[in-house]
């Protein structure tokens, strides 16, 4: 096992400013340069919430980790905060990837892409449109957002899913005529209000949680994610790609992560008996990473 520095880095996306971590072994130099993992969370969480025990792992393996929040989250400029927009989300992984290229110590043409939950389908999306991805690992993604909205519905009720669309509406139009957003929790107790209200949502995510997280998203999102469809994309990512499926996930529906390694040309697959948040930590984490770094020992 190496030795490994973590550095404060930042960079900008689109005028707004990004900020995170580099990891980096501890003997990485510009005339060695080394592969790079680029990682971001899911949905609303920040890079505290247990991304750096997958990055420290990661560079003590030899690579580069390079981990940062979206705009308005987290470490992140940007205003309103609390703000989910995919398309500025996926703006951020174009410029975090630019920004490992550029630096020296990293090998341009073996950076990798990590996600998990929401971020798992960025990675498919972000690797189909950038081309040279040299690999992706994709943990519990939310492949498809239809199918989510669905699970929801499925999961909560009915009229659970029209009164979050009611915030969501009311959120929106909040944004039309200029005013700040209109935030409801990340997650949230069965029945209650929430992006997330499965029974294993709460304590799940709290568990993961740096203290003082704040538990809040622009409810907007809710009405727009139905849109957003990482599988569309699967079958142009050239790349290998790991899809760890999460058999008993109740947020982002195994049956579209299938659906996404079935598209996928290089698609290798791992499934666990587990739900969505339980790879985080304990067994389940160990299990997880060992895999994730099988792979990227294989691809990088």
């Amino acid at each position: 096992m190496k030795a490994v520095v973590r550095t404060d880095i930042e960079f900008s996306s689109s005028g707004v400013l990004c900020k995170g971590w580099l990891y980096l072994p501890e003997r990485a130099q510009p005339g060695k340069p080394v592969a790079c993992i680029v990682m971001a969370h899911g949905f609303g969480a920040v890079k505290e919430a247990r991304l750096d025990a997958f990055a420290e792992r990661f560079a003590r393996e030899g690579w580069a980790a390079l981990v940062f929040d979206y705009r308005h989250f987290g470490s992140s400029e940007g205003e309103p905060r609390q703000l989910l927009d995919v398309e500025e989300q996926l703006s951020d992984w174009a410029a975090a990837i630019a920004f490992a290229r550029a630096e020296p110590r990293i090998d341009p043409e073996r950076v990798a892409l990590w996600g998990s939950s929401f971020s798992g389908g960025h990675v498919m999306v972000a690797a189909a449109r950038d081309g040279r991805v040299r690999a992706v690992s994709s943990q519990c993604p939310m492949a498809d957002g239809l199918a989510s909205s669905l699970s929801v519905v499925r999961t909560g009720g009915l009229l659970h899913a029209l009164r979050m669309t009611g915030h969501g509406l009311y959120d929106l139009l909040r944004g039309a005529v200029g005013l700040s957003p209109h935030l409801v929790p990340i997650v949230g107790p069965p029945g209650g209000v929430g992006a997330m209200t499965t029974p294993d949502s709460e304590p799940g995510y709290r568990a993961i949680s740096p203290p003082g997280f704040v538990n809040a998203v622009a409810a907007r999102i809710g009405v727009r994610i139905g849109a957003y469809r990482p599988v569309n994309y699967a079958g142009r990512i050239r790349c290998p790609i790991l899809v760890q499926i999460c058999e008993k996930d109740s947020v982002a529906p195994a049956e579209a992560a299938e659906e996404a390694a079935r598209r996928a040309p290089r698609a290798e697959v791992v499934r666990y008996p587990l739900g969505h948040f339980d790879v985080y930590v304990g067994e389940p984490f160990e299990r997880s990473v060992a895999d994730q770094i099988a792979f990227f020992r294989k691809h990088l």
